[in-house]
């Protein structure tokens, strides 16, 4: 019986290791998203509502589960899914860093619909769409402008629990810090405000580009027989009429190249720079509104834009107008500035003079390009095509021939890829061509075309418009403090945690309100410029707690008072971003 009894006791013990085994194993392989625990998948309802599986209980909650270990990097493996995803090809150059300053975290709650992110086996996060059923390593949400994300601002109470191994704890000064007992270190951030997701994704620098910049910048030189300074009084609610009167009538280009002096209509200041970034600004706000006829959205979406082909039935002068566009467009360059816009990249691969491909198709109209791939891969002969596209005008379709007689010759396997270079060209290229000429016009008079080939078309768009996306933490880093203020001053601790918690669109309106741009630098904010050249943000006591912050856009710098409590802090530097417009001294 002893030996029995042995031979049992013995015999439970491996089943309960295999059972182990097999739920560990299980647990590896269920379909978990980023930043929840095992097993759980975050997915959105047909109302849009966010719900959480999971697998392995197989029930779902409306309420996000708790992390209560580390994450561990979710292998993408198939599981109760009829579709294998893999992650996409990498080549050499596109490997990622393996260092953990160059590794992204995604938060997958603020994915478009039918979207996840898994990591791959090194760690690298890939995106699948399950709509198309394709997968890639670009960030979706990046195609999205920052202004339009959807991440409503923090409430603190809302923030949750501290993540495990953190504890939080009150200084003898009143101040409020964090402990980490899986580190044993402490500090004054709130680690529930260290996501990416609310910081903002990393700063990607480039080398390369800032040697192109450099050069380039050496190579553009003002003109000695010029006037110091080109002046433009305007009127704010008149700034795209006034803006074009003044600039499309100077015959000297010349003029344009002197220092900008901006000056609107009964507001007192000296334009040391911030004017001139705020006039760009609300400049473009106006140039690129499709309210005016001249561009219109793209397909893909509401917010890329791309030059409207019917722009001469909303504007007779619309020619005029493009040139204009381009030599302000050529202003910003010259003069250091951006432009707040977003447009698809054949319109720069256009400017360099580069060839338009099939793949520059895929991030303007996803369904058109996957209907020429198909051509591309397959007999089109079934098909029935004709060398003709279809164009919808005021509600009436048109037809018209992509060569003589297109209607006549049928699209084969002989001639498809013919058919394909003709869509993309009538689709990019003939149907603008005079607007992008007179675009380009004007841009080329101030900026040599030569020059501007040392960039390519990712490039040019960073050149151009900058990034839109703030990352908080590079902010951070990039800042000065004056008059008292250091890193850690009770204040300044506030007043960080109050831009974290704003959401994406009062964080660039407050970027705006200081700097006069909503636009970062290609490569951060340590590039910021000021009046007299490289100017970080700077953020100076002054004033007592009554008052609201105010700005110095020329400068960088924000003057903020002492105050004597987060909420007060909070309060009055959403006032300030709320109801301040204009200039009255020195900016």
């Amino acid at each position: 019986h002893f030996k029995a009894r042995k031979q049992i006791k013995t015999f439970l013990s491996l089943v309960i290791l295999l059972c182990c085994w097999v739920t560990f194993c299980l647990c590896k392989i269920l379909p978990t998203s980023v930043g929840l625990p095992p097993g759980w998948e975050v997915k959105k309802d047909d109302k849009g509502r966010t719900y959480y599986v999971n697998h392995n209980n197989r029930t779902t909650s409306w309420t996000r589960p708790v992390m209560q270990t580390t994450i561990e990097a979710v292998q993408p493996k198939p599981c109760r899914s009829p579709t294998a995803y893999l992650p996409p090809a990498v080549s050499p150059q596109d490997s990622p860093q393996s260092s953990p300053n160059h590794q992204r975290k995604y938060e997958s709650g603020f994915l478009p619909p039918g979207w996840e992110v898994r990591n791959a086996t090194n760690g690298r996060p890939f995106f699948i769409d399950h709509n198309t059923k394709t997968t890639t390593w670009e960030d979706p949400r990046l195609k999205i402008p920052v202004q339009v994300r959807h991440r409503p601002s923090l409430d603190p109470s809302d923030l949750g629990p501290l993540p495990p191994g953190w504890e939080e704890r009150i200084h003898s000064d009143g101040r409020v810090f964090y402990i980490d007992h899986n580190t044993k270190v402490t500090q004054w951030e709130d680690p529930r405000l260290q996501n990416v997701a609310i910081t903002g994704p990393a700063v990607p620098y480039s080398r390369d580009y800032k040697q192109k910049y450099d050069y380039f910048r050496k190579k553009l030189r003002k003109p000695s027989d010029g006037p110091n300074r080109f002046e433009m009084k305007l009127h704010r609610n008149a700034i795209l009429e006034d803006s074009y009167r003044k600039i499309i009538s100077v015959k000297r280009v010349e003029f344009l190249k002197a220092r900008l002096w901006i000056e609107f209509d009964s507001e007192k200041g000296l334009d040391y720079g911030g004017v001139a970034r705020e006039w760009f600004f609300l400049l473009s706000k106006e140039m690129f509104n499709p309210y005016y006829g001249l561009f219109e959205y793209s397909a893909t979406d509401n917010y890329t834009l791309q030059i409207n082909p019917n722009s001469g039935l909303c504007n007779e002068e619309h020619l005029s107008y493009f040139k204009f566009i381009g030599r302000v467009a050529g202003m910003a360059v010259f003069h250091g500035k951006l432009l707040d816009g977003f447009f698809i990249r054949p319109l720069y691969k256009m400017m360099l003079q580069k060839p338009i491909t099939l793949q520059d198709m895929e991030s303007v109209d996803s369904e058109y390009y996957n209907s020429l791939m198909w051509i591309l891969e397959n007999d089109p002969a079934d098909l029935d095509l004709r060398f003709v596209v279809d164009e919808e005008l005021f509600g009436q379709t048109q037809q018209h021939e992509l060569k003589p007689d297109g209607s006549e010759i049928l699209v084969t396997n002989k001639n498809k890829k013919e058919y394909i270079h003709l869509v993309m060209q009538w689709r990019f290229v003939n149907r603008i061509q005079e607007q992008m000429n007179s675009f380009k016009e004007g841009f080329f008079e101030l900026i040599p075309q030569d020059l501007i080939k040392i960039f390519d078309e990712n490039e040019l768009e960073l050149l151009m418009c900058g990034l839109g996306d703030v990352d908080v933490n590079d902010w951070r880093e990039n800042t000065k403090y004056k008059n008292g203020y250091n890193a850690n001053h009770p204040v300044i601790q506030w007043f960080w945690k109050t831009v974290l918690l704003m959401d994406a669109e009062k964080r660039i309106r407050f970027l705006q309100f200081v700097t006069g741009t909503s636009r970062v630098p290609m490569n951060g904010f340590a590039e910021l410029y000021g009046s007299n050249g490289p100017q970080l943000f700077t953020i100076e006591q002054w004033g007592t707690p009554e008052k609201l912050p105010r700005a110095h856009t020329c400068f960088n710098r924000l003057d903020l008072p002492p105050y004597e409590s987060f909420e007060e802090l909070r309060e009055k530097l959403h006032l300030a971003i709320e109801n301040t417009e204009g200039f009255d001294g020195v900016d």
